[in-house]
């Protein structure tokens, strides 16, 4: 088995994506103003034998102070999600043009070879791979040793298990994983190029060629 490296680059990035406008203070200056011109109008017109306490006007003042600190912290975090958004952007960007692997069953052999992937739960002492045809026969088989939990890459060259070169196409890959003979929960992954990278009001998805559109959590490796 061997490994596919991580030196591809992005062919296509997009481009013209939206910037936030700056916030504006105008409607905080005017809600305190307001705030403070209701206030003194209270104190000029107060009942001269009941006049406000101390304790009231300041409880008034903590009250708008506390207002004005959410108003402004609503402000503050709208401004730093927007920029979030804009930079997750970009980097979702910079993954047109590269090969991800999803998870999936299909392997697909052309005359460079076939690149497929696997994930573990946990770490296994023996893992094979078997690769079946359209009609369920067993193609060929890869059998890896002391493999650690989480994502695997592999390329295979089409070689069957008889030794001649298998047709290309479309195979199915199959996972057996076990730990001292005890199995080891795993899925089988499927290679993909992202074509595209799709924004919309629940976060960023991406379109990886024919096998769908994903979420950036869906992808796990990049190669």
């Amino acid at each position: 088995m061997s490994t596919v490296s991580n030196t591809q680059t992005a062919q296509n990035v997009l481009a013209g994506l939206g910037r936030s406008e700056p916030v504006g203070k105008k409607d905080d200056e005017n809600s305190q103003a307001r705030f403070l011109t209701l206030l003194t109008t209270q104190l000029r017109n107060q009942d001269p034998m009941n006049p406000l306490e101390n304790a009231e006007i300041t409880s008034q003042l903590a009250q708008m102070s506390t207002v004005d600190g959410i108003e402004r912290l609503n402000t503050m975090f709208s401004a730093f999600v927007d920029s979030q958004n804009a930079n997750d952007s970009m980097q979702a960007a910079a993954l047109v043009g590269r090969g991800v692997l999803v998870e999936g069953k299909r392997l697909g052999l052309t005359e460079s070879g076939a690149v497929g992937g696997f994930e573990l739960d946990g770490p296994a002492d023996k893992v094979v791979l078997s690769i079946k045809d359209a009609a369920g026969l067993t193609v060929g088989q890869m059998e890896l040793t002391d493999v650690d939990a989480g994502s695997q890459n592999f390329v295979w060259d089409g070689t069957a298990s008889d030794g001649s070169r298998a047709a290309d196409g479309i195979y199915t890959l199959e996972l057996n994983a076990t730990l001292r003979g005890e199995k080891v929960a795993g899925r089988t992954l499927e290679f993909g190029p992202v074509t595209s990278v799709i924004r919309g009001p629940a976060g960023t998805d991406f379109q990886v060629g024919a096998l769908g559109i994903f979420k950036f959590d869906d992808i796990k490796q990049i190669l």
